[in-house]
């Protein structure tokens, strides 16, 4: 059983009482002693101790359990890789020791580097044609994003409430779409009908609650069309649920919060359709062929692949991915993180990353080494993937999904077999993008970085014309 261990948060609430160890113990009932060990994560919380928290402090319970140290650790050794810091970098055991004994600088450290990276994020746009004056509003994408990293990606209450409608809908999985249908009629009376594409145009799925019907495009596939179906379960079987955690995401747009409801009903969705222990299990056996675990599934290679960055569920963890969809203009239309890669939080524009050449090779899994400027190493591995076309008149929808994971978990990842890992010539150094990236010589570079300054030399033709 894993130990609860809320030292930071404990000295965080007794400090904001102006209280003492010894005034604290007296109110818990406990010695001051205890209240030290507790605050320096020597013993783990007990249910009483938790109970007497709860009435002398009125603090939720589940907020002071509830530990972001983990994404909290990578994003603090992710920041302090940051080029525009000295190279004399903390260790992993100091990085610790700064959330154990002084969380709140830590939190406030943290966001003044997202600030510093988003001030340069909104630099480079500034010069471009109908820049906006909001730039520093945060987008309801952006905020979504931040709100699955720090819950790992992962909620057990929707791999619970999935669990218990799986067993409820029964049957095999080749038969899923008919016991969908089955348990939404019998369970809820609520009916599915299929209708022709002159009937819906441009809808894939509309659901009238009042009436009880879920209508269907038939340009949807039978997978897709399985995948619609469970988030409809989601909706009406654990309505509270979803309400309980887009409380928790806080945003302040009811457009924000509609967003970051449907995302979670995904969520269920695909929990539905992939359950996590026989999806893990899958996982771990075909080492991370994801055409395997689709098939296995019958879901699609991208479900797939975002299934598996959601594997966070403590004492049973996949390999930790990022997860990132781009359309073939570089637009990133889809991104989730359970890893410390920089570039996954802000697109994959820099043209050495190889994202962008699964698009001349449609359906082949393209694999890369990479190396971020702050030294951090990752394998990358992406495939075209196409969405739904409505008619012959509409362009191809043909989109790229990438998953990566750090290099200390390439050996369980089989697509990674090929490489040999004590060549460092196999990886490529890339960058978020040139405006920000640090690197030298690179023939690349496609802008002059804002925050470094290149060598001039009037004699000398470098790689490129911003080097010289």
């Amino acid at each position: 059983m894993t130990k609860t261990l809320v030292g930071p948060q404990l000295r965080q609430l007794r400090r904001s009482y102006n209280q003492t160890q010894a005034e604290m113990a007296r109110n818990l009932n406990v010695s001051a002693s205890y209240v030290n060990l507790l605050e320096n994560n020597q013993r783990s919380l007990s249910v009483k101790v938790l109970l007497a928290l709860t009435e002398s402090y009125g603090v939720d319970w589940r907020a002071l359990v509830n530990d972001h140290s983990a994404t909290q650790l990578a994003d603090l050794r992710a920041a302090v890789r940051d080029p525009a810091l000295s190279t004399d970098r903390p260790d992993l055991q100091e990085l610790r020791a700064a959330l154990d004994h002084a969380p709140r600088l830590v939190a406030q450290f943290l966001e003044l580097h997202q600030n510093h990276r988003a001030m340069l994020g909104n630099l480079q746009h500034m010069d471009q044609p109908g820049a906006r004056s909001d730039l520093l509003a945060t987008s309801a994408e952006a905020a979504i994003h931040d709100f699955f990293r720090q819950n790992s990606n992962h909620f057990p209450a929707l791999e619970a409430a999935a669990d218990a409608a799986r067993d409820a809908i029964g049957g095999a999985r080749d038969d899923i779409y008919a016991n969908l249908k089955m348990y939404l009629h019998d369970r809820y009376h609520i009916d599915v009908a299929v209708k022709s594409y002159d009937e819906m145009p441009d809808t894939l799925r509309v659901f009238d609650r009042k009436r009880g019907v879920v209508t269907l495009s038939e340009m949807l596939d039978p997978i897709n069309r399985c995948f619609q179906l469970a988030h409809i379960v989601a909706l009406v079987s654990c309505a509270h649920l979803l309400d309980d955690l887009v409380a928790t995401f806080g945003a302040a747009s009811e457009a924000g919060r509609a967003r970051c409801r449907v995302e979670l009903a995904n969520y269920f969705a695909a929990a539905v359709l992939m359950p996590y222990d026989p999806f893990l299990k899958q996982a771990a056996a075909c080492r991370y062929d994801v055409d395997r675990i689709a098939a296995t599934f019958g879901v699609t290679f991208e479900m797939a692949c975002q299934r598996l960055t959601t594997l966070q569920r403590q004492g049973a963890q996949g390999v930790p991915f990022f997860f990132l969809r781009i359309d073939e203009a570089g637009n990133v239309t889809k991104r989730f993180n359970a890893t410390p890669f920089t570039l996954a939080e802000q697109g994959g524009s820099c043209p050495v990353w190889n994202i962008h050449t699964a698009f001349a090779a449609p359906g082949t899994i393209v694999t890369q080494f990479v190396e971020l400027p702050d030294s951090g190493q990752f394998f990358t591995f992406s495939r075209t993937t196409d969405r739904p076309r409505m008619d012959r008149r509409t362009a191809h929808r043909r989109l790229v999904v990438a998953l990566g994971c750090e290099r200390a978990h390439v050996k369980r990842v089989g697509y990674a077999d090929p490489f040999d890992l004590s060549d460092e010539t196999q990886i490529a150094k890339i960058g978020i993008n040139c405006h920000i990236c640090p690197r030298q010589a690179c023939a690349q570079r496609a802008h002059e970085p804002l925050h470094v300054h290149l060598p001039v030399d009037a004699n000398r033709r470098g790689s490129t014309r911003y080097e010289s």
